[in-house]
């Protein structure tokens, strides 16, 4: 919530999240984007920027 409104890539969420070691497809990061969607009930407050990454509203 403190990034609330900045677009932040999938390589940033993977950075601060699991830190610069853990190597793992960036899909990982889609995969709990859609569980946080689905907790929130999908009501748009995290939204999809193509080609750049994610964005809390």
């Amino acid at each position: 919530m403190k990034n609330q409104n900045k677009v932040l890539s999938r390589d940033n969420l993977l950075e601060n999240i699991w830190g610069y070691d853990y190597e793992a497809e960036t899909n990982v990061v889609d995969v709990y984007i859609r569980h946080l969607r689905s907790k929130l009930k999908n009501d748009g407050y995290i939204q999809t920027v193509r080609g750049i990454g994610y964005v809390i509203r």
